[in-house]
Order: C-alpha cells, then structure tokens, then sequence
C-alpha cells in the first residue's frame, strides 16, 4: 500500500503550503486526514440525515479531499482569531465604507445562513473575518471581537488584521513572506508522516521519506533518537487526527507547536 500512495506523500513540496497555515487552517489539515470523519462525510452526502458536523466541532461537513488553501470549515466555536465585522452607526467623514472586494488576498467567501465567512491569505498571513449580513456595501463598519477569558487574545487578532490592511493599502505589495518558524515547520513533518501512516509505511520507510535513506542508514536502531523522533512525530500527528486539532483553534498554540 505504501508503494501504491508514494506520489502523495513523497514530495515535501507538496506541504509547503502548510507552513503558511494558520492554527484553524492546520485544524482542518489535520481533521480531514481522519477516517471518521471521511466516513461521516460520505455518508452524509449520500442520506444528508441530521447534523453530524458537530461531533467534530463544526456547523456543517467540509469535503476532506479540500486542503487548507480551498476548503472553508465554519467551526463550531469560532475560533480566536475571527474577527467580526458590523455596521457602525457613526456617520462622520472619518467613518471608512465596506468594501467587501477591497480586502487583500486571495479570497474564500461562504454563507452559513447568519453571516458571510471571508478567508483571505495575504502575504503569508490568514485573514478570518465574519460579516454581519447587515452590513451593506458603502456602510460604515466596525470590528469587533468577543468578549471572554481569551479577550486579550482575540484583540491581538484585530491588530494582525489592522497590520495586513495597513500594508495592502500603502501597496507595499513586494513585501516577503514571513520565514517558517520551528512549530510551521514541525507540522509540516507531523503532516507528512502521518501521511506515511496512513499509507501503509512502517516507521523506517517514514524515517527515510523525512530524512533520507543515508541517514537511516548510519543512525536507525533499536534506541536511536531518530527512531524516537519519528515514534513522536506519527504520535502527535494521530493525536492532533483525533481530536486534538482542536487546540489549534486557539490563539497561541500554533506557534509554540503543541
């Protein structure tokens, strides 16, 4: 099985989109891997009976053969890093009018029947916003976030937001993607070799896709730290499969890579 699903999970090229993922974005990497939930999936869209998305934390089923760069889970809650957006009753000449099309990046826009989700990536950052459908085209508008124990938190996601307009509107257009940190990088690994799992690989052959045969070579044994390293990515990877991707949803934990 694992020589018939190479071509899948081979290439590290092929993840390099998911270090520029942001935590409910790697949620969805890591759920759609689930054999659960792609049994759940099919079954509801061949008899759509009820509402099963919400076993896993979402308002409705996502198709799991979407990556993170065209799928659009509506989470169940939403996450920190959801901005809101709403009619502003001011009417002075500071008041700045909506204009949805006028966002940076590239954009994804759902209805799930009280609000528009709009995803935009820009400049190697996510934009989550959620529009109320009150808020017509030319209106003043606001943002806001929830009030709550991760206040502060979600604040700091305005900011980002704030940070990312400022620089489309000075058209600082060449501006470099952020370079990957540890924790990108470290998912991007988990990723792959749960792939490898998935497929059918032993922990070797993992070892030798994310490593090289070389290596392998001079340091697989028994009590190598490269056969722990592996043991630990393929755990952490089924771990986050299982459930707790949902962590991801959560401003902080993608970065200090739990």
């Amino acid at each position: 099985m694992a020589q018939q699903t190479a071509r899948h999970w081979h290439p590290p090229a092929a993840y390099l989109y998911t270090l520029h993922l942001d935590g409910p974005s790697l949620a969805w990497e890591y759920l759609r891997r689930n054999p659960d939930y792609g049994r759940d999936w099919r079954r509801h869209r061949s008899r759509p009976v009820g509402n099963p998305g919400t076993r896993w934390g979402m308002r409705w089923l996502e198709n799991p053969a979407r990556d993170a760069r065209d799928a659009q889970p509506d989470w169940l809650p939403d996450p920190d890093n959801l901005v809101l957006v709403l009619p502003d009753t001011d009417t002075s000449n500071e008041a700045q009018p909506f204009r949805l099309w006028l966002f940076p990046g590239h954009k994804r826009l759902t209805y799930d029947g009280k609000r528009l989700l709009l995803t935009s990536n820009h400049l190697g950052r996510v934009l989550r916003m959620a529009i109320s459908i009150a808020l017509e085209d030319g209106m003043a508008y606001a943002y806001a976030v929830r009030a709550g124990e991760n206040l502060r938190e979600r604040w700091r996601a305005i900011e980002t937001v704030l940070a990312m307009l400022n620089t489309a509107e000075e058209g600082r257009s060449a501006v470099v993607r952020r370079r990957p940190g540890r924790a990108p990088m470290l998912h991007m690994r988990t990723l792959q070799a749960l792939d490898g799992t998935l497929a059918g690989a032993s922990q070797r052959e993992v070892a030798q896709v994310l490593f090289g045969a070389g290596t392998v070579a001079e340091r697989w044994h028994d009590d190598s730290d490269l056969r722990a390293q592996v043991r630990r990515l393929i755990r952490r990877g089924q771990a986050f499969m299982g459930g707790a991707y949902r962590q991801l949803l959560q401003i902080g934990t993608t970065e200090q890579g739990r």
